[in-house]
């Protein structure tokens, strides 16, 4: 019992560590905690609005005031983070953000 109580004492020890050591790391990229995770999360919805982008050529209005207003929150929150972070990402977000441009041309034109 004293053996799995010690063992789960140092995974606590390690986990907190790990996640200490991951903050540190985000804090010396210039960036706040709460950013790194609203990229993460935007990251998840760069994907789903990118696979969109490619399967739907005409959206109704509604799907595309959507489409727009998750996009711009994807845009906020890639800029919050250096470039690097995101290289690999590139040309999903350039997809999106070429259907979003297509969007607001059609929208303001159709105005």
């Amino acid at each position: 019992m004293e053996n799995i109580l010690g063992i789960i004492y140092v995974l606590a020890f390690v986990i907190f560590a790990l996640v200490l050591y991951a903050v540190m790391q985000i804090k010396l990229l210039g960036m706040k905690v709460k950013d790194f995770w609203s990229f993460i999360e935007a990251n998840e919805m760069l994907d789903k609005l990118y696979k969109f982008a490619k399967q739907y050529q005409k959206m109704s209005p509604q799907e595309q005031v959507i489409y727009l207003a998750e996009a711009e929150k994807i845009f906020t929150a890639f800029d919050k983070v250096p470039k690097e972070l995101w290289d690999e990402e590139y040309e999903k977000y350039k997809q999106v953000l070429r259907k979003y441009n297509d969007i607001k041309m059609l929208r303001w034109a159709s105005n």
